[in-house]
């Protein structure tokens, strides 16, 4: 059985730092490219960051790139995103989804997801 469960989450100050992970279990790791997205309050879930199964691709959402950095670890089948410089607008419910195909930015591409971890942004 397929399971994901992302952890990390949490209150955080403008400027500061949280890393998430994203634990999987039910399949070998290094068959799936690991996608996160996030979705905030009346809003559409949106893709942030994916590497791909050998991790030697990793791809970002335009507007995170040089403040989130995506890695996994296929010993320890965690994927993981640090995430720096956060901001109030990063606020939102930060999903991990599997796609045996390979990265793509489009959420019903993407096979498995988990139940999300909360990331809250305010001073």
């Amino acid at each position: 059985q397929v399971q994901l469960v992302e952890s990390g989450g949490g209150l955080v100050q403008p400027g500061g730092s949280l890393r998430l992970s994203c634990a999987a279990s039910g399949f070998t790791l290094d068959d799936a490219a690991i996608g996160w997205f996030r979705q905030a309050p009346g809003k559409e879930r949106e893709a942030v960051s994916c590497i791909s199964s050998s991790g030697g691709s990793t791809y970002y959402a335009d507007s995170l790139k040089g403040r989130f950095t995506i890695s996994r670890d296929n010993a320890k089948n965690t994927v993981y995103l640090q995430m720096n410089s956060l901001k109030p607008e990063d606020t939102a419910l930060y999903y991990c989804a599997t796609d045996f195909q390979g990265c793509t930015s489009w959420d019903y591409e993407y096979d498995y997801w988990g139940q999300g971890t909360q990331v809250t942004v305010s001073s």
